[in-house]
């Protein structure tokens, strides 16, 4: 994993994936967190077209299956990992760029790229979207502002205690399953998924073998899907609700159900958009004016003190406890 300025770190959260995907130009998709690998949780966000499994990165590990070689590999979208900071961003695009789905259109910017770059190699298709000006960008409005913290953060050597995370992505494609790790040589065939059967559920063995190698009680995983889009799909079943021989009162229930749901949907793309304009505010000047602010006042030396006390105390009970 080779650093490479001009692509910032950003928050994994289905709320800025979304509307990163849709600064994009992606129509018809939408990301959501996942609490829990419950078949009715699963239900509930259908249909799912990729999951991305973010989770801390423990050393190299053998793979759960062969790495694609054969004629596949042309039908297949993979990209080497050749940036840090956009791994989670590669991950989402890996699921998108295989998806085959009526409901998605990635639109023209990922389509052009997508073309652009389908013959390459998988390092050449790494090496092209890390020089992607507009993919960059995008993924880049989304950093924090405060960049004068984030820049320090960098310049900083990394301690032997510092914690790496990855993203890999998880896809069926033609019957198959296939783990897409940028780390590989290429995509990992996870094997067949059975006919008749939701692709989920044989995707669930493997995220749950990842989960088991950590700790009981440890949290250093996180799980997201690539689904449709969720007031779209509720619009259209309430739209195929009115043909339905269906009693009036039990019509009347579920087209209420409905309609509260996409106004949950509605709801929650509101929050989103707050949230990433909260994300994407430079906080700078009002941080300096309230410093500005105490110290003429007298008071921020004594507050500096106090938290730097507070701080060595934590640190004196750390090293007691270790």
């Amino acid at each position: 994993m080779s650093d490479s300025v001009g692509w910032c770190l950003i928050e994994s959260d289905p709320g800025v994936f979304t509307e990163l995907i849709r600064e994009l130009g992606v129509t018809g998709a939408q990301v959501e967190e996942l609490w829990t690998l419950d078949s009715s949780l699963f239900e509930a966000i259908k249909p799912v077209h990729g999951l991305i499994f973010l989770f801390r990165w423990i050393g190299e590990d053998q793979p759960d299956g062969p790495i694609v070689k054969d004629s596949r590999i042309e039908k297949l979208f993979f990209a080497k990992q050749v940036i840090n900071n956009a791994c989670a961003t590669q991950a989402i695009l890996s699921v998108l760029f295989n998806c085959r789905h009526p409901d998605i259109d990635i639109g023209t910017t990922l389509s052009e790229f997508k073309e652009f770059s389908q013959k390459f190699d998988a390092n050449m298709k790494g090496l092209a979207l890390s020089n992607s000006q507009k993919i960059r960008s995008v993924h880049n409005s989304f950093g924090r502002s405060n960049s004068i913290f984030e820049f320090d953060d960098i310049a900083k050597p990394k301690s032997k205690d510092d914690e790496a995370y990855h993203f890999v992505a998880i896809v069926p494609i033609e019957g198959r399953l296939y783990e897409l790790d940028g780390l590989k040589e290429g995509p990992i065939d996870l094997g067949l998924i059975k006919p008749n059967t939701d692709w989920v559920e044989a995707a669930k063995p493997f995220i749950e073998k990842r989960i088991n190698k950590y700790k009981e009680g440890e949290v250093h995983f996180n799980l997201m899907a690539v689904v449709s889009d969720r007031k779209l799909i509720l619009e259209q079943r309430l739209l195929s609700l009115k043909t339905e021989e269906l009693d009036e009162a039990t019509k009347i229930s579920e087209e209420s159900n409905i309609r509260m749901k996409i106004a949950d949907e509605e709801d929650k793309m509101k929050r989103y958009k707050i949230e990433n304009a909260r994300r994407k505010h430079n906080y700078l000047p009002l941080i300096v004016e309230i410093l500005k602010l105490l110290a003429k006042d007298g008071k921020l030396v004594p507050l500096y003190e106090r938290a730097k006390a507070k701080t060595l105390e934590k640190e004196k009970q750390k090293v007691g406890k270790a």
